[in-house]
């Protein structure tokens, strides 16, 4: 089982891992900011795009440096709700400072306000078959919003 792990300290990079989670599954429950800390952090589903049959992979990531989160549209008092990460989005402040946006399918957002881009993707273990590859609009993160 290869094991994947990202690393982003730029915009092009969070890029990157934002190809590799979209179409992550999660639950609300599965979210946490972690202020005293300066983290944020979700535990996911990850729909495996690079397998040769569809498959999900459970994977984490969190962001540090965190000044901030901020949700829109997401029920949080559901924990069990389900949420589909569709892309992560950057925009950029007083360097090395921004925003990354976590946007869902049916319009929810999360920004996380960042002192500087420090994030990790992790893949931590199960593999199962996925029902089917997902499919969605081809619309553009600033679309979605």
């Amino acid at each position: 089982m290869d094991l994947l792990k990202l690393v982003a300290f730029d915009p092009e990079d969070l890029a990157v891992i934002s190809a590799h989670l979209q179409d992550s599954l999660l639950r609300v429950g599965d979210i946490v900011y972690l202020p005293k800390e300066r983290r944020f952090a979700i535990q996911t589903r990850r729909y495996d795009w690079e397998a040769s049959t569809p498959q999900r992979r459970l994977t984490c990531m969190h962001f540090e440096h965190v000044k901030a989160v901020r949700v829109r549209g997401i029920d949080q008092s559901n924990k069990d709700a389900v949420l589909n990460l569709l892309a992560i989005a950057f925009e950029g402040g007083e360097a090395p400072s921004g925003t990354a946006t976590l946007i869902f399918a049916d319009g929810g957002a999360i920004q996380v306000d960042l002192e500087c881009v420090e994030m990790q993707m992790k893949d931590i273990g199960p593999v199962w078959a996925a029902e089917s590859r997902p499919e969605h609009e081809d619309l553009s993160p600033a679309e979605r919003l």
